[in-house]
């Protein structure tokens, strides 16, 4: 984090912070820079036992539309990612999971914003009570894992965050069987 006298704050809103920092870059010396800083979050790669992947269409304002994305969201404070992952998934996805495994953090764009984003693959679901917030416009759908690679491949599925989940977990049941 900077030293507070060498940056500026622009916007403070409900999730994200708008910063001028003076960044001192290896080699160049201060650099004014526009930082959003971001709280993190995790995202959730939801296998059934029909080997099936939980998606979410959800209307997305600033993707002009519609987009599939893997149930995720945002860490509050103090929120340990893996149990973010877990609350998402019953929230968004309304199920559980008893077996989780950590698929790595990805930057965003590290460019620009500060968010990390903790992915996990969860397997061993069960049903439970889903709780979508008010402004969010979401329909869960169950993709064959399969099916879910080739959209991510071909274009279809454009989150990055989905693609890189998907590809991770992929790359892992591949391992497996090795």
């Amino acid at each position: 984090m900077p030293n507070p006298a060498d940056k500026q704050t622009v916007f403070q809103g409900r999730v994200i912070t708008v910063n001028i920092e003076n960044a001192r870059l290896p080699g160049v010396g201060p650099v004014p820079l526009e930082i959003v800083r971001h709280p993190g979050g995790a995202a959730v790669v939801a296998l059934n036992e029909r080997h099936e992947v939980c998606l979410l269409r959800q209307y997305r304002h600033a993707a002009g539309g519609y987009i599939l994305e893997l149930p995720a969201g945002k860490l509050e404070p103090g929120e340990p990612p893996l149990d973010t992952a877990q609350r998402e998934l019953v929230e968004e996805a309304g199920v559980a999971a008893t077996h989780w495994r950590p698929l790595g953090a990805i930057l965003s764009s590290p460019g620009v914003f500060t968010e990390v984003i903790h992915l996990y693959l969860a397997q061993d679901l069960q049903v439970a009570a889903m709780a979508h917030e008010a402004h969010e416009v979401i329909e869960v759908q169950w993709w064959p894992f399969a099916k879910a690679l080739r959209a991510a491949h071909d274009g279809r599925i454009a989150d990055a965050k989905t693609l890189i989940g998907l590809f991770r977990a992929a790359a892992l049941a591949g391992e497996e069987r090795a």
